[in-house]
């Protein structure tokens, strides 16, 4: 079921190379069948809005306006929920914000020996886009890991896009949750046909600066597509959990985490890294046994045969430097003293210390974001946060000291380039006037 493997056998490179995923390819015909949706968005707007959402959705509206989900749709939803789900999305939503609010870049000023003051401004975007997927689950912990950031930020207009149900529906908890979150508009609308219309924009549609949100190969590739149209969050792949333990670690509490993420995707990836011979045998024996009453058993056996391992190493410091060349989504350090571990860990999108934290928590109540680099990316992404959803912009106030401490530098560098005409302009300031001009 699931591999074992030793690294001090192995190598570390070995097992590397055996834990790597094989890259995703799309098939052909994918590719041209999200260019064709959106070269048609582009060119017929509204038109091709409603042809692909009957076509793929099977909600045939008789207008672009019917794709439109009123807002008295998002607050009847909420006021529908049941006490204890609205108290556990309220619950999640007040922390995701309290994180956000805390790690949120600010503007700010410094003045040099001078007196020129430099600094950075930082501004919301508009509007953004967030994609939250539907069909077979609804996933309103994805409305709240988007949308609340946006709203922390200061995002004025925060757009969801979901796929509706053949009659035009959208999953209530989706609706609630997106009224919590603070979401002020809203499109029955999936697939390549809502990232083009995000992006491009229609008629009834006004078009965003940002997409975020995951989905299906068809919302990736449009993703990638539109890039450079639009800002996007990330292509994130399938999830996977890294989980690095000693001998005082619970053989249940690891197996338990281990099926928590395997039963996400067959791709999904779950692997054990430890120093400690005898843990290996009784997570190996507690995933068989917890599997048997795992309800989504079969894809995270999938996932657990293809993707999952237990890894023997020679020391801990050995098991953090191979987490380091997995880069994973979710790292857990199970061990008597994580924090001492932690100063060595270079590369993962989410850790998680200490036998108390399971890597659920993240996923749902902590208030760090879940939408997290995958695939290796935490080597040079990052998580989703409040400052995906600005802009920066520098600021530099001269005072003429400074401009005069600075010119010969500017007229070498200048001259260095062939642009005198750069030089000209501050030279001319110098000149009027003992340089004391405004």
């Amino acid at each position: 079921m699931i591999r074992a493997l030793d690294a001090r056998v192995l190598g570390l490179d070995a097992v590397v190379a055996a834990l790597e995923r094989s890259p995703e390819t799309a098939a052909p015909e994918i590719h041209r069948a999200v260019d064709d949706i959106l070269a048609a968005v582009r060119a017929r707007g509204d038109a091709a809005l409603l042809e692909c959402t009957a076509r793929f959705d099977g909600f045939r509206a008789p207008s672009a306006a019917a794709l439109a989900i009123p807002p008295a749709e998002f607050e009847a939803a909420e006021r529908a929920l049941a006490p204890a789900t609205r108290a556990a999305l309220a619950y999640a939503a007040e922390r995701i914000e309290r994180y956000h609010a805390a790690a949120a870049p600010k503007s700010w000023r410094l003045t040099d020996e001078h007196g020129s003051v430099l600094g950075q401004e930082v501004r919301p975007l508009d509007r953004i886009g967030v994609y939250v997927p539907g069909g077979r689950a609804a996933y309103p912990s994805t409305v709240l890991m988007t949308a609340v950031p946006a709203r922390v930020a200061g995002v004025r207009e925060v757009v969801l896009v979901t796929p509706p149900g053949r009659d035009g529906g959208v999953e209530p908890v989706v609706l609630a949750a997106a009224c919590l979150a603070g979401v002020t508009e809203g499109w029955r609308l999936g697939g390549a046909q809502a990232v083009a219309a995000l992006a491009y924009g229609t008629a009834t549609i006004r078009r965003v600066d940002k997409i975020v949100g995951p989905g299906n190969i068809y919302v990736a590739l449009a993703k990638a597509r539109v890039f450079g149209e639009v800002g996007i969050d990330m292509l994130a792949g399938p999830s996977e959990v890294v989980v690095v333990a000693d001998a005082r670690a619970d053989a249940r509490w690891i197996a338990a985490d281990l099926l928590a993420q395997a039963e996400h995707d067959p791709m999904a990836r779950a692997v054990l890294i430890t120093d400690t011979a005898g843990l290996i045998p009784r997570v190996a024996h507690e995933v068989e046994r917890q599997l048997r009453a795992l309800p989504r058993r079969e894809i995270a056996a999938q996932a657990l045969d293809a993707h999952g391992a237990l890894v023997r190493v020679a020391s801990l410091d050995d098991a953090v430097e191979l987490a380091n060349r997995l880069a994973p989504e979710h790292l857990e350090l199970m061990v008597a003293v994580p924090a001492a571990l932690l100063a060595r860990v270079r590369h993962a999108g989410a850790v998680f210390l200490g036998g108390h934290t399971p890597e659920v928590v993240g996923d749902y109540v902590a208030g760090p974001n879940h939408v997290l680099p995958t695939g290796g990316t935490a080597r040079f992404a990052s998580p989703l946060g409040a400052e995906d959803f600005v802009k920066r912009s520098s600021v530099i106030e001269y005072s003429p000291s400074g401009l005069a401490a600075a010119a010969p530098h500017l007229a070498a560098l200048c001259r260095l380039e062939g642009l005198e005409g750069h030089g000209r302009a501050a030279e001319l300031r110098l000149a009027d006037e003992g340089g004391t001009k405004a």
